[in-house]
């Protein structure tokens, strides 16, 4: 039998490890002017991609666009759930590097503790 993960893993923030996967809530912009990395928006990422949202091609645009950011291959990235919406879920396993906004987050954690 397998373990159900939780859905909300990542708590308040936008993302969360498990174990060596990184789980990464995101807010998509598809049909942008640029393909590009924003700012959290509470506990989601703002991505934007030049890609339409037809049939879950913005998303598969997303995971192509993501996967050299974090140093893995593109079947290393799987979209747990929002293929077709811009609320989604993934989970990166073993990302070798990580996007500054990953830096400026767990530096604003450290500064303000619970």
């Amino acid at each position: 039998m397998t373990q159900k993960r939780p859905r909300n893993i990542t708590g308040d923030s936008f993302f969360a490890w498990d174990d060596d996967v990184l789980v990464l809530n995101i807010l998509g912009k598809p049909s942008a002017s640029k393909d590009a990395i924003g700012k959290p928006k509470g506990t989601q990422l703002k991505i934007s991609v030049t890609a339409a949202p037809v049939n879950g091609k913005a998303t598969d645009h997303m995971v192509r666009f993501l996967a050299p950011l974090f140093g893995v291959s593109v079947n290393a990235i799987e979209v747990v759930f929002g293929q077709e919406n811009v609320n989604k879920q993934l989970r990166i396993k073993a990302p070798t590097k990580l996007p500054p906004v990953f830096s400026q987050q767990l530096e604003l954690s450290a500064a303000n503790p619970l």
